[in-house]
């Protein structure tokens, strides 16, 4: 296994955009959705046998916390590439999470969300978690780009909550959207938002996709200009969808899997992608390529390993993408999940600057416009020398 994804690195290196410079991109996921709410609702399905502890997302990730926000502002200010940059991360969120009280005051038979903001603000300890936001953001530390309007897929979701699911319903009643550990009708316990098992359902996912980058404009006052796909699912419409809302570039990692619509077993079609490649939209893929994810990775030493797959992606002159879930940089529940991690994470940043003195940290639609822009430089050098070529004859 280990020697397939080895290869699948080189061949994704080899084809991605090549560069002389060294470039950083570190992309976070899962920014604004609620996951555990926390630890007393933790212990509490642990005690009732629910295997909760198995699963890192349940075991750790949560919404960042004021003291999560400020330790990690803390590391990724602590280094400065060539340019004098801090450490940039790019915090791919989610606009949305179900109002549970609404949808429970309905007996299930309508959806209802509130902005993450409005999640935050119910939690003591994260009433001044968004101001942390907007400080990240002004210091060049933080910039979310969009990762749905939810972590849910609502078609599915509320199918379950209506049909009176066991572990959904449990889940339900702790304000949680699954109990992702137990045996459930999605492989991803729901959080596959943008998948669909009908054309009705489809049709769903592009109005909630309008309906999320709208939120996206309103709460930050920019328009998001990259997309990260929940679980990595999406089709061709959607990708048209974002390009009328102005998104340029598609993060992900090297497959897409697009829903496929049959009578008998769902399946995907799984469509590969590298750095630089585009789609007939002139969109360009952001391929990650590198991964800094110690709660998903933790049997060998992840800043290691993370150093040898930048080191391969310079090797290859290409930029190295950073994947790092939200879940690695949280301590609301396990304040030693975010402690070590934020350890780790320093120690990551510390050695990439003492390898690559010349290293630039960018984020994703930096990247992205590094891209286009030295893409349409080679075209109107060549379009220039062909018409110089043409001249001569």
């Amino acid at each position: 296994m280990r020697l397939k994804k080895l290869l699948t690195r080189h061949i994704i290196d080899i084809l991605g955009w090549k560069t002389p410079e060294k470039i950083v991109v570190i992309e976070s996921d899962d920014w604004g959705s609620i996951r555990m709410p926390s630890g007393e609702v933790y212990n509490n399905l642990l005690r009732q046998g629910y295997s909760v502890e198995k699963d890192p997302f349940l075991k750790y990730d949560s919404l960042a916390c004021e003291s999560d926000l400020i330790n990690l502002m803390e590391v990724l200010s602590s280094v400065k590439d060539k340019n004098g940059d801090h450490a940039k991360m790019t915090l791919n969120t989610v606009m949305v999470n179900p109002d549970f009280d609404k949808i429970r005051g309905c007996d299930y038979q309508e959806y209802h969300y509130e902005l993450f903001t409005e999640t935050l603000a119910k939690y003591r300890s994260h009433n001044g978690s968004f101001p942390l936001w907007q400080e990240g953001i002004r210091k060049k530390l933080f910039h979310p780009q969009f990762h749905g309007r939810e972590h849910i897929n609502i078609d599915r979701w509320m199918q379950a909550l209506q049909k009176k699911d066991k572990n959904i319903i449990e889940a339900f009643k702790h304000n949680m959207i699954s109990i992702s550990s137990e045996p459930l009708g999605m492989t991803y316990g729901y959080m596959e938002a943008l998948d669909y098992y009908s054309h009705k359902e489809k049709e769903n996912k592009l109005v909630i996709l309008k309906d999320g980058l709208d939120l996206f404009q309103k709460l930050f006052g920019y328009c998001s200009r990259s997309f990260m796909g929940n679980c990595f699912i999406w089709d061709d419409e959607m990708e048209e969808t974002l390009h009328d809302k102005g998104v340029e570039y598609i993060q992900g990692i090297v497959l897409q899997f697009k829903p496929k619509i049959k009578k008998e077993k769902h399946g995907y079609k799984k469509i590969f992608h590298y750095t630089g490649q585009k789609n007939a939209l002139g969109q360009t893929y952001l391929v990650r390529n590198a991964a800094f994810e110690p709660c998903l990775n933790g049997a060998y030493d992840v800043v290691d390993t993370c150093l040898k797959e930048i080191g391969l992606a310079f090797r290859f002159h290409t930029p190295a993408v950073i994947s790092a879930h939200r879940l690695n940089f949280i301590g609301n529940i396990v304040p030693e999940n975010r402690d070590l991690n934020l350890k780790s994470f320093k120690r990551l940043l510390n050695e990439i600057i003492k390898r690559w003195p010349d290293i630039q940290f960018m984020f994703s639609d930096e990247l992205g416009d590094k891209i286009r822009d030295k893409s349409s430089s080679l075209k109107t050098k060549g379009s220039y020398e062909n018409s110089a070529n043409k001249h001569i004859g």
